[in-house]
């Protein structure tokens, strides 16, 4: 049993597109093989004919009558008596133009079908007689049609090739097109699949706020669902946000700047402080000696780190803790978080990465994680996944790096509220080290 398969106008429209350019580009080559056929045909066949015409006239006015030249033969009328050449066809000479040239002295250069056969015929005086000398154009007209199928195989074969030649172009020249059209359809399909789920939220939000306002004498009692929807916008402005970053990394050509990935992770961190503080989790910012700059985009190596957090304060429960890391190597800079949440399985790595995958850990997260995933292969960076269902997980993302320095940084810790109060009165009791601060 067979399917049809979905009309696609546009799809049908870069395919015709592609036969009509293979079509123009095997129109232009099979011409241009045609006419230097011709030309070359032509040159042949007129230096051919001068050849023998040239060799003709100089037979004719002084080659001696027993040993012509190959291939040609000599014919005498003299006084009425017509003498031949040894070994001259039967059916020559052509007595017609001996007698015109005998009475009226001009010269006379035809070809002349005689017997079967096609001659070359030059008549002249030479000096009181009218010679008469013949050429067999059989080996030249032999030669010029098979010069002619020669060059008939090579129109052929250049058809061909032609053809071929035309498909290759023609996909080479309307790849990127097809490759704007599947950009195009992936986006929108990105957009439909990304903002429904928040728009249908937000419309469920925006009823339920209108028809409480309606109800309820003060606008004070509504101020929770107002808050809701104010939520539910900023996390669909998010959404929007990651699409057009992921769309712009796509088409990226331009060369990085450096970029300082602890000082992003530090911005990410503290912007996620209030909301790791709400849940009641902490979040342990710890950077290693020396500096972290890489060659990148800091947009969106901001959105990875952002990424990373978000995914991982989504799994972690009210007194967890999100780790996040920073260390370099001779080589690579190295950025991990790392949660104690609801974990995953190591081996859905992968998939985890890909659009709109759902997992245990991503719950759903669609182009979060893919946008990680695009951002490092455009940065040259890698991602590694590794955790247990139930013992948390860890995103390690490397970028090469840009330029070190010794100099050593201090770590920080981003504590949730009640933490933060408990650590303001007894701060020996929350101290990691020698080297740590606590906010």
């Amino acid at each position: 049993m067979t399917t049809a398969r979905p009309f696609d106008p546009e799809r049908r429209l870069l395919i015709r597109t592609r036969r009509r350019v293979t079509a123009q580009v095997a129109a232009v080559f099979s011409l241009a093989i045609a006419l230097l056929g011709t030309l070359v045909y032509c040159v042949v066949v007129a230096e051919q004919d001068a050849t023998a015409r040239r060799d003709l006239a100089v037979a004719a006015m002084s080659a001696p009558m027993d040993h012509p030249p190959p291939c040609v033969w000599l014919f005498e009328l003299r006084a009425g008596t017509v003498r031949s050449s040894p070994g001259a066809p039967e059916s020559l000479p052509v007595r017609e133009t001996l007698d015109r040239v005998a009475a009226d002295g001009r010269t006379r250069v035809d070809v002349a079908e005689v017997g079967g056969h096609t001659y070359l015929v030059r008549t002249q005086r030479r000096g009181d007689v009218s010679v008469q000398a013949v050429r067999d154009l059989y080996y030249p007209m032999t030669e010029r049609r098979r010069l002619l199928r020669t060059l008939c195989a090579a129109e052929v074969a250049a058809l061909l090739a032609a053809l071929l030649i035309g498909q290759v172009l023609a996909r080479r020249a309307i790849a990127p097109l097809g490759e704007a059209l599947d950009r195009q359809r992936r986006f929108t399909a990105d957009v439909s699949h990304e903002l429904r789920s928040p728009l249908t939220r937000l419309h469920v939000r925006a009823q339920l706020a209108a028809r409480r306002l309606r109800r309820e004498p003060d606008p004070l009692l509504v101020v929770g669902d107002v808050d809701r929807l104010v939520a539910g916008i900023g996390q669909l402005g998010e959404v929007i946000e990651d699409l057009l970053l992921s769309t712009q990394l796509r088409q990226r050509r331009r060369p990085f700047g450096p970029a300082d990935l602890a000082a992003l992770a530090e911005e990410s961190a503290d912007a996620e402080a209030a909301r790791a503080g709400q849940r009641g989790v902490t979040i342990d910012l710890r950077r290693g000696p020396g500096d972290h700059v890489v060659r990148g985009a800091p947009s969106a190596l901001r959105r990875v780190i952002s990424a990373l957090l978000d995914n991982a304060l989504r799994h972690t429960s009210a007194g967890g803790h999100i780790w996040v890391s920073v260390c370099s190597g001779p080589e690579t800079v190295q950025l991990s978080v790392r949660d104690d949440g609801v974990g995953l399985d190591p081996r859905d790595g992968d998939r985890l990465l890909a659009r709109h995958a759902g997992a245990p850990h991503t719950g759903g997260l669609g182009i979060g994680l893919a946008l990680v995933s695009e951002v490092m292969d455009a940065h040259g960076g890698t991602i590694d996944v590794d955790g247990r269902p139930g013992a948390g997980a860890t995103f390690t993302i490397s970028l090469p790096r840009a330029a070190p320095d010794p100099a050593p940084r201090l770590s920080r810790i981003f504590l949730p509220p009640q933490a933060r109060s408990v650590t303001n009165r007894t701060p020996e009791a929350t101290a990691s080290g020698p080297g740590d601060a606590s906010l």
